[in-house]
């Protein structure tokens, strides 16, 4: 079979392999580092402000740090470590699995809007992955003919390669319903918003033009250039079939879209894993979404200068 050509420039590999292999090993240590017991009682007071019934004794940042370790570690494997911890440093109570679980489907792992770490005019990109509800093999299901469903996630991510927003859901999530909701949240930076040809759809270039986003949505092969309802799309179909895939590509910058979802997805399913232990659906999907969630944790807290 002959091999066709790869079109476009042949990759260049830019990263700066030094710098690279400076953030792994921040990324060593942000995993292992205490760093919770530096404000454990500050922390714990204001908490308990106010607070009704029994006090708080474990501080939110530690239940952060147990949270980063959860994919790698299960409930009873972090208490053991909370344990060698306490013999380490000033033998400080240690919290047990029950409460380290409870409190872990507890923690909020939301994406706010935050004034300060608005970028305005922000590229991002959309697009949704699945996430195993088990671990224990595809033979499992083909033979038994066991079928227990995946979980949908469905993200915003930016140029950055940091996650905005996450929806999650079961199979039936519906990944046009995610985009809308996440853009009307985050609308405020984003100036360019990327999708592929599953986002091709009238509402949605509509709600780019309502929001003043500019959409660069992969465009149907077979797409009518009339307006049909919407005389955005129909401008960016017509320039689409004028110019072909290639130079639409590169004018619009459509490679982002890569960096925005694909990269993050990859990233997360590498270090986070792809499956969730959870077996209840409300702390599965938590489960889910926290994935993403220690996934901006760990890029923030681990880049070299």
């Amino acid at each position: 079979m002959e091999k066709t050509k790869r079109w476009g420039k042949k990759h260049e590999d830019k990263r700066d392999w030094k710098k690279y292999n400076e953030e792994l090993v921040m990324r060593g240590y942000f995993y292992i580092n205490p760093r919770f017991l530096e404000t454990w009682n500050e922390e714990i007071k204001k908490m308990n402000a106010g607070k009704v019934g029994q006090p708080y004794l474990y501080p939110n940042s530690m239940i952060e740090f147990l949270a980063v370790l959860s994919p790698k570690y299960d409930v009873r494997a972090s208490e053991g470590i909370m344990h060698a911890l306490s013999k380490m440093y000033y033998q400080f109570p240690v919290i047990s699995y029950s409460q380290i679980n409870r409190r872990i489907n507890a923690l909020d792992v939301s994406f706010p809007v935050e004034n300060n770490n608005i970028v305005f005019d922000d590229v991002v990109g959309c697009d949704g992955t699945g996430i195993k509800v088990s671990n224990r093999g595809e033979w499992i299901r083909q033979k038994w003919k066991i079928r227990r469903g995946w979980i949908k996630v469905v993200i915003l991510g930016n140029k950055k390669g940091r996650v905005v927003d996450v929806v999650v859901g079961t199979e039936e999530l519906n990944e046009n319903d995610a985009f809308e909701s996440m853009l009307y949240i985050h609308h405020e930076s984003i100036g360019t918003a990327l999708g592929d040809g599953w986002f091709d759809t009238i509402a949605n270039f509509n709600l780019c033009r309502e929001l003043e986003i500019v959409p660069i949505l992969k465009i149907s092969e077979n797409a009518s250039g009339n307006a049909n309802g919407s005389m955005t799309r129909a401008k960016y179909v017509q320039e689409y079939q004028k110019i072909g895939y290639q130079k639409w590509r590169e004018k619009y910058g459509y490679g982002y879209r890569w960096v925005c979802t694909e990269g993050i997805f990859s990233a997360v399913k590498r270090m986070e894993g792809e499956y969730v232990r959870a077996t209840k659906e409300e702390n599965m999907l938590h489960e889910a979404k926290m994935k993403f969630w220690i996934y901006n944790k760990i890029r923030d807290n681990c880049v070299a200068n």
